[in-house]
């Protein structure tokens, strides 16, 4: 897939000409190999790896025994054949109706995070998980011991690899220029991987290059895995559900991941080490690593500002942070939609990158209506994972029937006739594209500075169709942090959880901590300790809805009015109104001029002491069940002025 982003074009250039490339593949074929532990390495020389690389590399080949090494460099030439190979194995298909898109479609087992089968391994559970109480089950991740750690990955990984292929793929999560990033090496046994990570990440010869300097890189090791007997395989679509583990231990930087070819079970660099490696990682260092997306916003008056925000998976994080604003005069302009390093500068300036180079967006949902920047950015270039094709050559998923050619039939993600009669959804709820955020439209001039752009406010969010107002912002960072904390959600297709049950999602990193909650708490409540210009905190909530069921507030570019209000609210212009849960938009402190349709802003932004009630109980049993003994006190104190402020409303 064509190169977006200008690191990787400079190191092609360091690197060799495509032609010397093409050299190497034919070499390859005529058998012309170097040998690594005695397996032939088909591209790539053994000699850009470092000592550390190389070490780790054999290890690894001694545990899976593949048949060839892949050492890959990130060119154009390499993803051609990675793309050709796929297609003879029917793993991906071509979509001629738009320029360089391939279509993947799994293996009905293998369509989501499996946040059950995730562990994090310390020497004590406490490093990894509050205690929760007793008889309760913990929810705030999942513990591995060293020993159990080490079974497992020899019961799984020992000649997994045989026949195949270990691609070698060097990764930096963000620039590779920046002092905010990290590097990785994946070994993985997937060429869609391979084809994945060359879209998320900057991977390629540069990167081996800054290993031959530094030599500190987090391990990431991925197979999909060899089921045993029983399983109903694809040959397209190897996995092992029934068996897939993903294991991550701190201490040693290492992500060890089996079973599973999909998303962020194998792309390694997204939840495995931008979040929950790079969580522990950021607290070691005094920066932070979050689930969080980073817009620019400018205002009529040329002003701008950075805003991130944290809301679980699938509930509008790449809409916000590609919006078209409503609101004449503003402009949004995208530096990342899901991940956020943040890390104070000299200055006391909390300064963030975006650790991705691509999008991994849900498809469903995403249409000319809700998100117009993205429908703009994904047709070319893009690898889409478990969407409907079309007969014209397109994919369709639900939101696209606007933009669907009446002539063209449908063909559903598991490969079956489908039609608007149709009972299931012709594409999987969980379905995503692939694709590179440097040709996003509106990607800010700024996504990759080396420093970071400076963050000015922090949101948090979730879907709360009851009790909670539009938007509302912190007293101060403490009360901050506990708005982070006690975040609930509705939850959603992104992970294996059922129906649309109110979920505590603290600071939209549930699934995603890679160490303690409570100490995490800490660590968040230490940032007052390092400057004294720290960023606002607010929150929103777009899906407030009628007694009717019905949304609220329109969203989408309308979202404009309340980033409005908040710009407003870091100049300090009065214009918010005190209540028990924060500051809310005094009367018609929000825009609402040109708006199409009436709001309701008496129901919007309604306040019911006994849902407050019931949300504090919530919250307090919550702590008290899940975090125990490790919650902060200044979060317990926090949480009881909380209580003594609804307990006081009329």
């Amino acid at each position: 897939m064509p190169d977006m982003g200008g690191s990787n074009r400079s190191a092609k250039k360091s690197y060799a000409t495509e032609a010397a490339r093409a050299i190497k593949y034919r070499n390859a074929n005529l058998g012309l190999f170097e040998q690594l532990r005695g397996v032939a390495v088909v591209n790539g020389t053994v000699k850009d790896l470092s000592p550390k690389v190389k070490s780790y590399v054999e290890e690894n080949v001694d545990l899976c025994q593949p048949e060839k090494i892949h050492i890959c460099d990130g060119s154009e030439t390499e993803n051609h054949h990675l793309i050709e190979f796929m297609q003879s194995q029917g793993t991906i298909v071509n979509l001629p109706k738009y320029e360089n898109c391939w279509l993947a479609k799994t293996n009905p087992a293998d369509t989501a995070r499996v946040e059950s089968k995730t562990f994090i391994c310390t020497e004590e559970r406490s490093e990894t998980i509050p205690t929760p109480k007793d008889g309760i089950k913990g929810t705030l991740g999942n513990w591995i011991s060293p020993k159990q750690m080490d079974q497992a990955i020899e019961e799984r990984f020992t000649g997994c690899m045989r026949g195949r292929t270990m691609y070698i793929v060097p990764f930096s999560m963000g620039p590779i220029v920046s002092p905010l990033s990290k590097i990785g090496i994946e070994l993985t046994d997937s060429p869609y991987v391979v084809a994945s990570m060359r879209i998320m990440t900057r991977i390629g010869y540069q990167v081996l290059q800054k290993l031959q300097e530094s030599d500190d890189f987090v391990k990431c090791l991925h197979s999909v895995g060899t089921p045993s007997s029983g399983f109903t395989e694809m040959p397209s679509w190897p996995c092992d559900p029934e068996r897939t583990i993903i294991l991550h231990k701190p201490k040693e930087n290492k992500i060890v991941s089996y079973g599973s070819g999909y998303g962020g079970n194998s792309l390694l660099g997204k939840k495995c080490f931008a979040l929950r490696i790079g969580s522990t990682i950021a607290k070691r260092e005094g920066w932070l690593a979050e689930h969080m997306l980073i817009l620019g916003i400018t205002n009529p008056q040329g002003q701008k500002r950075y805003i991130a925000a944290a809301f679980p998976s699938a509930c509008g994080k790449t809409n916000l942070a590609m919006m078209t604003p409503s609101l004449p005069g503003y402009k949004v302009e995208c530096v990342g939609d899901d991940i956020a390093w943040m890390r104070f500068d000299k200055n006391g300036q909390l300064r963030a990158i975006n650790p991705e180079n691509g999008f991994f967006g849900v498809a469903p949902g995403t249409s000319t209506k809700s998100n117009p920047i993205a429908m703009s950015t994904i047709f070319k270039n893009t690898i889409f994972t478990n969407v409907a094709s079309t007969s014209d050559g397109g994919v369709f998923w639900e939101g696209m029937e606007d933009d669907l050619n009446p002539a063209a039939t449908i063909t559903d993600w598991r490969g079956n006739k489908w039609t608007k009669a149709s009972k299931t959804p012709a594409a999987h709820p969980n379905s995503r594209f692939c694709t590179p955020a440097g040709q996003c439209p509106i990607i800010d001039p700024q996504w990759e500075a080396p420093e970071g752009v400076p963050i000015s406010a922090i949101l948090f969010g979730g879907r709360r169709p009851a009790g909670v107002p539009l938007v509302y912002e912190a007293r101060d960072w403490k009360h901050g942090v506990l708005i982070g904390a006690s975040m609930r959600s509705e939850a959603t297709a992104a992970a294996e959880h059922k129906g649309k049950v109110i979920m505590h999602d603290p600071f939209a990193m549930r699934p995603f901590f890679g160490y303690n909650f409570g100490h995490y708490l800490k660590h968040w409540l230490s940032m007052e300790e390092r400057s004294t210009n720290l960023p606002k905190i607010f929150h929103v909530n777009w899906f407030r809805k009628s007694s009717e069921g019905k949304f609220l507030w329109p969203g989408f570019g309308e979202n404009s009015r309340v980033l409005d209000w908040i710009l407003r609210r870091l100049d300090n212009e009065d214009c918010s109104t005190e209540t028990p849960i924060g500051l809310v938009p005094s009367e018609n402190a929000i825009n609402l001029s040109g708006l199409d349709e009436e709001v309701d802003m008496g129901q919007l932004f309604g306040l019911s002491k006994n849902f407050w009630l019931e949300e504090v109980f919530a919250i307090e049993k919550y702590f008290k069940e899940q975090v125990g003994d490790d919650l902060p006190e200044e979060i317990r104190a926090q949480l009881k002025a909380l209580k003594r402020r609804v307990e006081s409303m009329n």
